[in-house]
Order: C-alpha cells, then structure tokens, then sequence
C-alpha cells in the first residue's frame, strides 16, 4: 500500500545533495561574478531600488528629486524628499533588496543586486532538488538544475533588482513544500489505514472505515506553503492565481491518494478530510502573511494614503480598524493603476511572443570604448536560451498528452504550475506586459522540459542499449544548452563586445 501510494522516490546516497549543490555552486559563479557591472541603475531598478533604500530609511516609500538617479549611480543616494510616494506593488521585493543593501551598503551595484543573485542562486539549489523528488532520478534533478543555472532569462532577472526573480522563488518554494506535503500526506494515510487494519480480526479495514476515509490531521508542510504563497503575493499580486492552482492542486493529490487506497467515497473525503483543512493552512495564512508584509506602512504616520480612513469617515465601514480601511483603499487605487496600464513601450511583448521568444526585453544598453574594435557594444538583455526555451515550449505538447492520456500527476503539477504563470495574462490583452514577466514559471517550464528529456533517457527497466542512447541523446543535449549558453553570456552580463558580435547574437529582426 505505502509504495502504491508514494509512487516514485528520490535518488539515494550522498548524490542527493551533492549534485544540486555543485548546480548551486555553478549557478551562483554566474550569478555573482561581475554582479555589479553595469554600476548604474538599469531598467526598472530606478524604482525598486529607490524604494529599498527608501524602505530601510523610513519604513516605507517616499519621493525622489528628479536628478536621483544620478546621485544614486554616484554613490550618493541619501537624496530623498520628505513626501511619500505612491507604489503600485506590495513590499516584499523591495524589503529583500534592502537586505543586501543594509549587507553590503547602498552606494554600489553589488549591494543592491545581492538578494537578487542570492534568490537565483537558491533556486537552482531548490529546483535540482524538486526534480529529483518529481522525477525519482538524481540525474534528472542535475538536469534540471543545470538548465536552469545556465538559462539567460534567469541568470539576467537574477543579476538585476526588480521583483520577478523574487516572485519566482517564493512560488517555487511553496510548490516544493506542497510537494513535501503530498508525500507526508500519503505516508501518513498509509499509517492510519494499516493502523485501522490492525484492529480487526481479519487485518482489513471495514466498509465504514473506508468510507470516507481517515483524517490525517495538521499538516505543517501545507502551513509552510501557505506562508510562501503570502510572500510571493506580497511581492506581486500575480501570484494569487498561483493561490489558487496550488489549493485546487494539493486537495487533488490527496483525493487521487484516497481513490488508491481503496476509500469508496474518496472525492467527498478527499473534499472535507483534507480540503477545509488544506483550505485553513494555506489561505488565511497566505492572507495574513501578506498583511504582515506591510508592517513598515502600518507602523508608519506618514506612509502614501496611511489616514486616509480618517480623512474620509464611513458610516457603512466605521466598525473596520482605521489602518485596514486605508490599505483596502490603497490596494482599489492600486489595482485601478494596473487594470487602466496600457502605455506603448519599445520592448513590449504580447504574452503569446513569450514562449518563442518573441520580443526580449533590453535592460541596458551603451556603446563604450575599450573592446578592440571600431565600434562596442554592452548590453544586458533578458533573452532565454533559444535552445532551452524553445525545447520547453515543444515539450508542452508532450506533458499535456501524458496529463490527459496517461493521468500523469506529475505532467498535471507542472502544467498547473505554467498555467497559473501564464493564461491569466491573457485576460489582460490591453495591458503593457513583457517577455521579464515570465520568469515566475519558468522553473515550471525547466520541469516540463526534463519531464521529456526523461522520456528521452528512458526508465530503470529500459534495456541496457536503450538506456545507452538515451543517456547520450540527453547529455549531448545539455551540453549543447551549456556551450550555447557561453555563446550569449555577453549580452547577459554587460561584457563589453565588438559590435558586430553583439549584433550577430540578435537572431531575430525582433530581438534589436
């Protein structure tokens, strides 16, 4: 019963953290090397910085002179206004940038990029572990964190402080607790089930007892992911689909389990055993810790719209806390921001370019001196591996033939997790959006790539000829996605280049 329930299991023995810490280790020298060129603010920084250092002044944001990026670039950022400044997104990001800073100080590119590659890096290391328990293969796992560690989308989101590497991280690590959860979950209702055999006679379960099965009880690794999950929406509100796919997701594992294990009424016990329950750690848990997120602006006076209640009495509301009724009236403010932001930009990408690519997003780009040649380029542009991206994209077909035909949960985690990522953007075709927006399922796509390149490898009970071909076909694959990684790792990293080898890297009319 106990191996019918868990299914496949993780590779043992010291490659179990061994690989994914080398993966780490790589990740990290790509992440951290040269993290402070360029030694300006590039792309979006100009905001999310600013508001860190703000945050670690005051609490909460305030206003910038229009000159600050300048003194900021100079070193000198202790430029702020007195005025409070109107943000559109929650703070979390912004308080994780600000940790670097208070480690390594404001005054430098290194300091305010260090929570970035620190988040990045942590993801390949967490990654490479959740493959290897999807998957049940260390080599996998090792796969999976390669492609990751190597991929430009991630290792530029990574080397830069805006808030999506830090979305994707904290939705990563909720999937890896849920996925800890539906091993738990399944243990432990082998445990109870065998337990009630135990009692009768015959060493069966009654008809009553399976009826709708037992309850398991508080689930820790569900109140984990619950907490992460209010993270990730306090760094973007993008992540509240996320809420939900996850929930539907987790109360799914747990019905599939009772439906194994022989519980007659399984959709129902799975519904009330373990839904409310999962439904109690993960979404007012999720709510509270994203309340929690927002200490700086309720400890504050003089934070954007902090007595607003005040200044506007309610009769209807009155009994609702001041505090509570001026952040519900920032988020409607907010949230009229976003659904009116429809502005034309030269890098916009529509969400049906991300997957191919379509329209990259240039971070930073100068002609300098100094590479050799009559003409240089620097560029830092948020462009995926082609090889890896467009493999992932192809791979799509196959999970979704394996979800519907096979049953696959594995297949059906993974495309939840890209969809949640994804489809909503599509609702929103008015909008301003880029290609950078999709780093927070890109973890997603990497497993639905190695879920292929598994296919590829083949099972432990493939003859020893299929196995050889296949773990040939897979290495030749990786190292393909490794050398070709080394082919863009300038335009990623601000090297300077002769122009003429930046410009043969744009493949596309579309990537310029």
């Amino acid at each position: 019963m106990t191996a019918r329930l868990l299914g496949a299991t993780s590779a043992g023995g010291s490659l179990r953290w061994i690989i994914p810490l080398v993966l780490a280790l790589l990740g990290g020298v790509l992440r951290f090397v040269r993290l402070g060129e360029p030694g300006s603010l590039v792309f979006d920084e100009t905001y999310y910085v600013k508001d860190a250092y703000s945050m670690l002044q005051s609490g909460y944001e305030r206003e910038w002179p229009d000159n600050a990026n300048d003194s900021f670039n100079a070193g000198n950022p202790d430029v702020l206004l007195d005025a409070p400044n109107y943000v559109v997104h929650p703070p979390v990001g912004k308080w994780m940038i600000a940790f670097g800073m208070l480690l390594f100080g404001s005054d430098n590119a290194f300091g305010w990029r260090f929570s970035a590659a620190a988040v990045g890096t942590l993801s390949v290391l967490l990654l490479a572990v959740v493959a290897r328990r999807l998957f049940g293969s260390a080599l996998l796992g090792a796969a999976a964190g390669l492609l990751l560690a190597v991929d430009g989308h991630h290792l530029v989101e990574s080397r830069t402080s805006l808030l999506d590497i830090f979305l994707s991280f904290w939705l990563l690590t909720a999937f890896a607790a849920l996925l800890r959860d539906r091993d738990d979950g399944r243990r432990r209702l082998s445990r109870r089930l065998a337990a009630l055999a135990g009692r009768n006679g015959d060493g069966l379960p009654t008809r009553a007892e399976l009826s709708w099965g037992p309850f398991l009880g508080f689930r820790p690794w569900r109140l984990v992911a619950g907490v992460c999950l209010g993270l990730a929406l306090g760094t973007k509100w993008s992540a509240l689909p996320f809420i939900a796919a996850f929930g539907l997701m987790t109360v799914a594992w747990d019905m599939s389990a009772r439906r194994i294990a022989g519980v007659h009424h399984w959709f129902l016990g799975g519904a009330v055993r373990d839904g409310l329950l999962a439904f109690a750690c993960i979404i007012p848990v999720a709510l509270l810790t994203y309340l929690g997120t927002w200490t700086g602006w309720f400890l504050s006076e003089n934070a954007y719209d902090r007595t607003w209640a005040e200044r506007n009495p309610s009769e209807q509301w009155g009994w609702v806390p001041d505090s509570l009724r001026s952040l519900a009236e920032y988020h409607r403010s907010a949230y009229t921001f976003h659904q009116g932001l429809s502005s034309d930009h030269p890098y916009e990408a529509s969400a049906w370019s991300w997957l191919v690519m379509g329209r990259p997003t240039s971070f930073y780009y100068q002609k300098p001196t100094g590479c050799g040649a009559d003409a240089c380029s620097q560029a830092v542009t948020v462009l995926g591996n082609p090889l890896i991206w467009w493999s992932a994209a192809l791979s799509l077909i196959v999970l979704l033939f394996f979800w519907l035909g096979r049953r696959d949960w594995r297949a059906a985690a993974i495309l939840t997790g890209i969809a949640a990522g994804y489809l909503p953007w599509f609702l929103y075709p008015e909008r301003t959006t880029f290609y950078f927006y999709a780093v927070a399922f890109e973890p997603f796509l990497v497993l639905s790539l190695v879920y292929s390149l598994g296919l590829v490898l083949g099972g432990p009970g493939s003859d020893r000829a299929r196995r050889r071909r296949g773990i040939v076909l897979v290495g030749v694959f990786l190292a393909a996605s490794v050398a070709l990684s080394a082919y863009f790792l300038p335009i990623w990293t601000a090297e300077i280049i002769p122009y003429d080898q930046w410009r043969i890297r744009m493949w596309l009319p579309s990537w310029i």
